[in-house]
């Protein structure tokens, strides 16, 4: 198709050439055979001896054009008088005769240039008055150019232009040639159909696979990403063609997808949810990054770490009630039933009064479960849980499984720091402070060094080892996410006496204000105002909600 189209290129260039080219040519040699008759006309005493000699084949007249003639290369240089008649001829018994052709113009005082018949043939003509010395027009001059000389000289430049076409011709075909082969190469020598095609299933493919799929330019910028991808980043359509780092807000998951974190199967959290991350690099400096949703595995790695951590505090618990079981056997078979009576009191009230403490304080059901699950938890790895005395919180929550989130993974966090201390403490403090809900968790463990309390809330971050079920760093991440989600923060700071202190603040945690209760409980409390979500007015207001906290 390349090479039909360069051929029909050079074909149609060559004939507009040669068009104009003949034209040109006869204007030429009309112009020349004027330019002749000129000359002619103005040939020294030719007028004199027109009028002073007769019209034969050896007068001066007819000498004086065949000398012209010879001179010129012209076909013909004919002399006539006012009547027409020819002085001069290149056949001599043409002389005497009347001309062939009309001269009227030429005798008017016209000047004519010409294509026409005439005796000797097809020629271009120039016709022009011959005048006297007084300027009065006593003739006229005929010089013609032979057309078959025109036609000889057209013809004469067709090889040449021919070569010419031939040669562009030529490189024409090689550079089809040579791009034919690159966009071979290019497309791997698949058909025109077959790219259609592929076009076709990759569009297909890329919608109706369930990971998520971007693909970056060398420069940054997304280049495609399927419907998967648009729904774990919340992209939009919009957004192909923007750059990576204006579409995503800054932190983890930008940079391991611009390729700044290097790796295989990189964790990264984007809103509530946990994503592994693969990123290949392609050969014209972009990449294809791979996307695949893990917050369901990593919710139920969570489930199966507290499930295990369920039965090894249930072992620890059938075995301690086994001891219980023997000591009040003993106890009824020695006959002592009083002191019996205390024993399970006693041991039946450590549960009861864990439990009324929090239901006291946390009026949530959810979140008394979990604290409540959280102290047997505690209390069976030889660690206590307790609930700060400032613990108020309302049943008001406008979400509280954020909060179940939130407090679920500072506990835990805390029981793993104080996994290898002596005489573990933890200490949970949960209030409302108008509409913001703030959770402080403390430990009596090694605690968080400075350099470190901005990094331990980054996805992957952690200085533990790596459960069976997958990685580590994932709950200190969602933690801060979804503090910044309602507006508020997570800080991490040192407990008074060593250890760490966790705090975060949600804004605008509650359905309404605060009952009047809870406001003559806690006078120092703002129950009133509504609290703008991320602003500066969603500090602490807590009298006690200094920079050591209330743990101890």
């Amino acid at each position: 198709m390349q090479l039909a189209i360069t051929t029909g290129v050079t074909g149609l260039a060559t004939g507009l050439f040669l068009a104009p080219l003949s034209t040109e040519l006869d204007n030429q040699a009309m112009h020349r055979a004027l330019a002749i008759a000129q000359t002619t006309a103005a040939e020294p005493r030719l007028d004199d001896a027109l009028v002073a000699s007769q019209p034969t084949p050896h007068g001066p007249v007819q000498d004086a054009a065949e000398r012209i003639r010879t001179a010129t290369g012209a076909e013909y240089v004919v002399v006539m008088d006012n009547h027409g008649v020819r002085w001069s001829h290149t056949d001599p018994d043409e002389i005497g005769r009347h001309v062939s052709t009309d001269p009227s113009a030429a005798l008017s005082g016209r000047d004519i240039m010409q294509i026409d018949e005439g005796t000797l043939g097809r020629s271009a003509r120039g016709k022009v008055p011959l005048r006297d010395a007084n300027g009065k027009i006593i003739g006229a001059v005929s010089v013609g150019i032979a057309y078959e000389s025109v036609h000889e000289r057209l013809l004469s430049t067709v090889p040449q232009l021919l070569a010419y076409a031939g040669g562009a011709l030529a490189v024409g075909a090689l550079a089809a040639y040579l791009v034919s082969r690159r966009l071979q190469r290019r497309t791997h020598d698949l058909a025109f159909s077959d790219i259609s095609a592929l076009l076709n299933e990759r569009e297909a493919m890329l919608h109706g696979i369930r990971e998520g799929f971007l693909a970056l330019n060398r420069h940054g910028r997304i280049r495609l990403m399927n419907d998967e991808a648009q729904r774990l980043l919340d992209l939009c359509a919009e957004d192909v063609g923007r750059p990576l780092d204006t579409a995503l807000p800054p932190g983890r998951t930008a940079d391991v997808l611009a390729g700044r974190v290097s790796g295989t199967d990189l964790l990264a959290v984007s809103g509530q949810r946990v994503l592994v991350v693969n990123r290949m690099p392609t050969d014209d400096g972009g990449a294809v990054v791979t996307l695949r949703d893990r917050t369901e595995l990593e919710r139920l790695g969570r489930e199966l770490d507290g499930t295990r951590g369920l039965i090894d505090a249930l072992r620890a618990q059938d075995h301690e009630h086994a001891n219980r079981l023997h000591t009040l056997l003993g106890l009824l078979e020695l006959g002592l039933h009083e002191e019996a009576a205390d024993f399970v009191t006693q041991a039946v009230g450590v549960h009861r009064v864990t439990a009324e403490q929090v239901t006291e304080r946390i009026h949530d059901p959810l979140l008394a479960a979990l604290l409540v699950g959280k102290a047997t938890v505690a209390a069976e790895r030889g660690a206590s849980l307790s609930i700060s005395a400032d613990t108020l919180l309302p049943d008001r929550l406008i979400d509280p499984h954020s909060l179940v989130t939130v407090l679920g993974n500072l506990v835990d966090n805390a029981l793993d720091a104080t996994a290898t201390t002596r005489d573990a403490r933890l200490e949970v403090e949960v209030r409302a402070e108008g509409r913001t809900a703030v959770i402080r968790v403390c430990d009596n463990g090694p605690g968080v060094p400075e350099a470190q309390r901005v990094e331990i809330f980054t996805e992957g971050w952690t200085t533990k080892d790596p459960p069976a079920h997958g990685r580590r760093g994932i709950g200190l991440a969602l933690v801060r996410r979804l503090a910044e989600r309602y507006g508020g923060r997570a800080e991490v700071g040192e407990r008074p006496g060593g250890g760490a202190m966790f705090t975060v603040t949600l804004p605008d945690a509650f359905s309404d204000v605060l009952p009047d209760s809870y406001a003559a409980a806690h006078p120092g409390t703002v129950t009133e105002t509504h609290t703008p979500r991320g602003g500066k007015d969603a500090a602490p207001t807590h009298p006690n909600d200094d920079a050591t906290g209330t743990c101890r």
